[in-house]
């Protein structure tokens, strides 16, 4: 029962679009009807500027942590903990208290992949960071990072369960990724540092 509950608590977590809530509070404004539309950290960079953006960061980052931490207190098991990082990120997807329109979930996968597995996390993110310094392109290292975790957790050899998580965190952001991934493509694809009118 008390699974159940952690699970819930952490979609509900993760329900909670901090990029809306940062811009109404900021400016008044509905972030997803400005810039790229998308309610996350880097779209509030481009309409905000980098004290809202590091403020939606830290925020997402954390309820993807504060999810793990729910599963391990109330589930007490890999298997809860790792349903309960998914949770905040379907949540923070597919908010149930925005109409279901949320952001990308990449800051709150830092949290939960952060959490769950720091060694593998740590040495993607260390890759999608250089990708991004490098292209400027966020969307690219997003990918990279939710991509080459589960090959980091495959490679230093941790259970399954972990594995195939990170395989469904990557299939979330894919799917969420389309178009970023279809501008890549055309090499239409904003890059970051590029600022976007209101």
């Amino acid at each position: 029962m008390l699974a159940i509950v952690a699970i819930a608590a952490s979609y509900l977590l993760g329900s909670i679009t901090f990029s809306f809530v940062v811009a109404k509070w900021w400016k008044g404004i509905d972030i997803r009807k400005h810039g790229s539309g998308n309610a996350g950290a880097t779209n509030t960079l481009r309409v905000l500027g980098k004290g809202a953006a590091i403020t939606v960061l830290a925020l997402d980052v954390g309820k993807g942590i504060a999810a793990v931490w729910l599963g391990r207190w109330l589930g007490d098991t890999p298997v809860i903990e790792v349903a309960c990082g998914l949770a905040a990120i379907i949540g923070h997807n597919w908010p149930v208290f925005f109409g279901f329109r949320g952001g990308k979930g990449i800051a709150t996968t830092i949290g939960v992949m952060a959490t769950l597995h720091f060694v593998p996390a740590l040495l993607a993110g260390i890759i999608a960071i250089l990708s991004i310094v490098l292209t400027r392109y966020v969307s690219l290292g997003s990918l990279l990072f939710t991509c080459l975790t589960p090959l980091a957790l495959w490679l230093l050899d941790y259970p399954t369960t972990y594995i195939w998580s990170a395989l469904m965190i990557f299939a979330f952001a894919l799917l969420r990724h389309r178009s970023n991934v279809t501008k890549l493509l055309r090499g239409e694809e904003n890059k970051l540092g590029a600022k976007r009118g209101m």
